[in-house]
């Protein structure tokens, strides 16, 4: 039985700013903007090469702003990704280097955490 991870809710205090923030800083696709109705709004965003998209919007979670912490994405070279992100004008930590990857860390304006791995060679 195949289960496939295709989408993921990232709760935010403000949709517009939120997804100014995916996907003019962060670099994320915008797919959909839908209003429902007064009340639900559904935005959907994808990393650039991502099977899994985010949600955000009104209505779309029940988790309080800030809440979704740790959401990884992988990346072939993080010090070029990390650049990207400072470029754009995303506070980025420095590099964590590790037995099993090294990392960088950023947040969204409400506190909703990713981390970027760039797996270990071989």
């Amino acid at each position: 039985m195949d289960m496939r991870l295709e989408l993921v809710a990232v709760p935010v205090t403000d949709t517009d700013r939120a997804k100014e923030f995916y996907v003019e800083r962060v670099g994320f696709v915008a797919d959909h903007d839908h209003r429902v109705h007064e009340g639900l709004r559904f935005v959907q965003l994808t990393p650039p090469g991502s099977a899994c998209s985010v949600v955000i919007g009104e209505g779309t979670s029940e988790m309080a702003p800030g809440s979704q912490q740790g959401l990884l994405m992988v990346v072939a070279d993080v010090e070029a990704a990390r650049a990207e992100l400072l470029a754009r004008g995303v506070a980025a930590s420095e590099v964590d280097e590790q037995p099993w990857g090294r990392f960088v860390g950023f947040a969204d304006p409400d506190g909703n955490t990713w981390v970027l791995q760039q797996p270990p060679a071989g």
